[in-house]
C-alpha cells in the first residue's frame, strides 16, 4: 500500500453519505429508469422493483458498506482483497476482481454519455439547439442534433473532423474533470465537489419537475394528453410483462445499477471509514437519497412531459430516445422557457453523471495503488490511460451506439448480477450472518432487523438464481446468437476480456505485494 493511499480518508459523515448517494444518483435515475419502467410493464415493473429494493437492493449494500469497513481496518482498499479477506481464500480474491473490471469497464462508455449531457447544457445555454419553426420537423431535426452529437451514423465519424470536432473536446473536459477531482483524492477531491453537486443537482430536478407538474393540457384539441394522463400512462400497470424474467432481471439490474450495489464501489469507499463509523443508517440514508431522486424525479418528469405533448407514441423511446430526442422536442413544444428548462434539465444530467464516473474511476485508481505500490499520480496516470482506451474505442465504434450497448449490457447489467451474487454469499455463508452484523453493528445508530439476517443468507441467494436461471433460459441464447452476428459486438467483449486478463495479472502481483506487507489477507486475524 502505497504511503498516500494510508493517508486517504473522509473529512465527514455527511461526505462519505453524499458520496455514496451521488454514486447512486446518476443517469440511471433519470434516464434508465423510466425507460425500463415503461418497457417492462409500467406500473406493474415496480413489483420487482421494490421487491429487488428490500430483497437485494438494500441488505446487500449494508452487506458491502460492512465488508468494505472490515477490510479498510485491515488496511484493505479494493474489492479483489476486501473480497479475499471476507471469503477466507484466492476464490473470492480473484472474483472480486469483478469489482474492478465493472466500475472501469462501465466508465467507458458513461463518462461518453457524460459529455454528451455537458454538450447538450451547453447547446441549449448558447442558443444552439433549433428544431425549426415546424412542429412537423420537430422529430428529425431532433435525431439529426443526437445523431450528429454521438455519431450513431457511422464509425468513426466524431473523429473524422480530428480533436477540434465538438463530440471529442466535450468529451477530454469531461475526461479531464474526472481525472483531476479522483487525483485530488477522497476529501479533497470527491467529497468536496458532491457537497456542492448534490444539493445543486436536487434544485436543478425541483425545477424541472415543478414545470411538467404545471403543464396541464396545453393543446386543448387533445383534452387526453395531460399531467394526470402522462402518469397514468407511466404508472398503469402491464401485469403480462410479470411473466418473462427479463422484467425481473431488469428490475435487479436497475437497482444494482442505481444504488451502486454489486458495482466495486461501495465496498471501495466504505473502506475508508474508521472502525467505528455507522455505515447502517449510512448506507440507509444513501439508498433512500437515491429513491427520492429516482421515483420521485426520474420517475415523475421523463415520460410524463413526452406523454404531455407527444402522446402515448411519443413517450417511449428507450433510454436515449427519450431522455436526448424526446424530451428536446418536449422543450421546443415549451416556447422560450423551454430553451432554459433543457438547459436545466441537461445541466442536472451532467451533474448526475460525473458524481457517479467519479465513483467508478477511484476504486480502479485505489486497486492499482494498493496492487503495484506505486503513487497517487502513476496510479491516476494508468486509469486514465486504461478509460481513456475504452472510451476512445466506444466513441469510434459509434454506429448504432453498438459497442456502448455492448458492454452496458454484459458489463452494467450481466456482470453487475454475478459480482452481487458473490457478495451476498461472501457476507451471509462465508463472513456469516452473526459475525457479518456484530460488525454491521459497531458504532451503528440503528441496528439492522433480524429479519434481514435470514434475507441476506437465503432470500436473496436463491432470488438471484431464479432469476438468473429464467434469463439464461428464456433471452441468454439471443443475446449469444447477436454477438456472433455483429462484429464490433464480438470484438468488444473481446476487448472486455482483455481488460479482465490484465487485472487479473494486477492482482496476482498485489497478493504478492500484500502477503510481503503481512497484511491480513484472508481475514483469519482480529483487529483491536
Amino acid at each position: 500500500m502505497s504511503q498516500e493511499q494510508k493517508t486517504e480518508s473522509w473529512g465527514s459523515r455527511l461526505g462519505v453519505v453524499l458520496a455514496v448517494a451521488g454514486s447512486a444518483v446518476g443517469l440511471g435515475n433519470f434516464l434508465r429508469f423510466p425507460g425500463q419502467a415503461a418497457e417492462n410493464g409500467g406500473g406493474a415493473f415496480m413489483i420487482p422493483y421494490f421487491c429487488a429494493l428490500l430483497l437485494l437492493g438494500i441488505p446487500i449494500g449494508w452487506a458491502e458498506w460492512t465488508m468494505g469497513r472490515f477490510g479498510g481496518e485491515r488496511g484493505l482498499h479494493s474489492s479483489p482483497a476486501i473480497l479475499g479477506a471476507v471469503g477466507g481464500g484466492r476464490v473470492m480474491r480473484y472474483l472480486g476482481v469483478f469489482g474492478i473490471v465493472i466500475p472501469l469497464v462501465v466508465y467507458m462508455y458513461y463518462g461518453l454519455i457524460e459529455s454528451w449531457c455537458l454538450r447538450y447544457a451547453f447547446a441549449y445555454m448558447s442558443g444552439g439547439v433549433e428544431l425549426g419553426a415546424d412542429p412537423a420537423g420537430y422529430k428529425v431535426a431532433s435525431e439529426a442534433f443526437f445523431n450528429r452529437v454521438t455519431g450513431a451514423e457511422a464509425n468513426g465519424l466524431t473523429l473524422a473532423q480530428g480533436p477540434l470536432d465538438p463530440a471529442v473536446i466535450f468529451w477530454l473536459v469531461v475526461f479531464a474533470l474526472n481525472v483531476w477531482l479522483i487525483h485530488r483524492g477522497l476529501s479533497k477531491g470527491i467529497e468536496r465537489f458532491v457537497k456542492i453537486a448534490m444539493p445543486v443537482m436536487a434544485v436543478c430536478a425541483v425545477i424541472v419537475l415543478v414545470r411538467v407538474m404545471t403543464l396541464g393540457t396545453p393543446n386543448p384539441e387533445l383534452p387526453e394528453q395531460n399531467v394526470v394522463n402522462g402518469l397514468g400512462f407511466m404508472w398503469n400497470p402491464d401485469l403480462s410483462k410479470l411473466r418473462d424474467f427479463k422484467t425481473w432481471l431488469a428490475a435487479a439490474s436497475q437497482i444494482f445499477f442505481s444504488l451502486s450495489v454489486g458495482f466495486g464501489v461501495i465496498i471501495n469507499y466504505a473502506s475508508y471509514l474508521k472502525k467505528d463509523d455507522d455505515v447502517v443508517l449510512s448506507g440507509l440514508t444513501a439508498s433512500a437519497t437515491n429513491e427520492v431522486f429516482e421515483v420521485s424525479f426520474g420517475g415523475l418528469i421523463t415520460i410524463t412531459a413526452a406523454f404531455v405533448f407527444l402522446g402515448a407514441s411519443g413517450a417511449t423511446g428507450g433510454t436515449f430516445g427519450l431522455g436526448f430526442q424526446t424530451l428536446p422536442i418536449v422543450f421546443a413544444y415549451m416556447g422560450g422557457l423551454g430553451r432554459w428548462i433543457g438547459a436545466v434539465w441537461f445541466f442536472m444530467l451532467f451533474l448526475a453523471a460525473i458524481t457517479s464516473s467519479l465513483s467508478m474511476l477511484f476504486p480502479v485508481k485505489a486497486f492499482l495503488e494498493e496492487s503495484l505500490g506505486i503513487s497517487r499520480s502513476r496510479s491516476t496516470l494508468y486509469v486514465a490511460s486504461l478509460a481513456g482506451i475504452g472510451s476512445l474505442w466506444a466513441i469510434y465504434f459509434s454506429k448504432g451506439l453498438v459497442a456502448l450497448d455492448t458492454m452496458d449490457f454484459w458489463v452494467g447489467t450481466f456482470l453487475i448480477f454475478v459480482l452481487a451474487t458473490v457478495q451476498v454469499i461472501a457476507f451471509g455463508w462465508m463472513m456469516g450472518i452473526e459475525r457479518g452484523f456484530e460488525e454491521a453493528h459497531k458504532g451503528a445508530k440503528l441496528r439492522i432487523p433480524r429479519i434481514f439476517g435470514f434475507i441476506i443468507k437465503y432470500v436473496a441467494p436463491v432470488y438471484l438464481l431464479i432469476v438468473f436461471i429464467g434469463f439464461c433460459h428464456q433471452n441468454l441464447p439471443g443475446y449469444i446468437s447477436a454477438l456472433g452476428e455483429t462484429p464490433v459486438a464480438l470484438a468488444t467483449i473481446g476487448l472486455v476480456f482483455v481488460v479482465i486478463a490484465v487485472l487479473v495479472f494486477v492482482t496476482w502481483q498485489g497478493e504478492k505485494r500484500w502477503r510481503a506487507e503481512g497484511l491480513d489477507l484472508d481475514g483469519t486475524g482480529s483487529v483491536e
